[in-house]
C-alpha cells in the first residue's frame, strides 16, 4: 500500500477539515508502516477501529458545516458519507476477521483512494464554499 499525505493540491482551505484529513491519512500510514515492519496484526484491531470511529466523527463534522453554512451540496455529501461508512465498516470487519491479507488491505486501499477523490472534488468544492462565505 502507499503512504498517503495531504499535499497542496488536496487541502480544501478549511483548517477543521484539512487537519482531520491529516489524521485519517496518518491512521493508514501507521497500518501501512506496521505491515511492512511484519506487525499488521498486532496493529489491525486498534487501526480498524479508529478508522471508523474518526471517520464518523469526520463526516459529522463536516455536515455539521455544511449545515451551518447551508451548503447546497449538503445532500449529495451526506449520501456519498453514509455509503463511504457503510462499505468501509464491511471492509475493516472483513480485515478483523481474515487478519491483513493483501486482498484486504488491497480494499482498504482502493476505499481509500475513493475518500482521496473524494477530498480532491467534492470536500474541496465544500472548502471554496466555506471560505466564501466568510469573505
Amino acid at each position: 500500500m502507499a503512504k498517503y499525505e495531504l499535499t497542496k493540491q488536496l487541502e480544501t482551505g478549511n483548517a477543521v477539515i484539512d487537519a482531520e484529513h491529516r489524521e485519517l491519512f496518518k491512521a493508514v500510514n501507521n497500518l501501512v508502516d506496521a505491515c511492512s515492519a511484519g506487525k499488521g496484526r498486532a496493529a489491525i484491531e486498534g487501526t480498524m477501529k479508529f478508522l471508523n470511529d474518526y471517520v464518523e466523527k469526520h463526516f459529522s463534522h463536516e455536515e455539521q458545516l455544511q449545515q451551518k453554512s447551508r451548503y447546497p451540496g449538503m445532500a449529495a455529501h451526506k449520501v456519498f458519507h453514509e455509503k463511504y461508512k457503510q462499505t468501509l465498516k464491511e471492509i475493516t470487519s472483513s480485515i478483523s476477521q481474515s487478519g491483513p491479507t493483501i486482498a484486504g488491505l488491497g480494499k482498504l486501499n482502493g476505499h481509500i483512494g475513493v475518500l482521496i477523490a473524494h477530498i480532491n472534488t467534492e470536500d474541496k468544492r465544500l472548502g471554496a464554499f466555506l471560505n466564501n462565505q466568510k469573505a
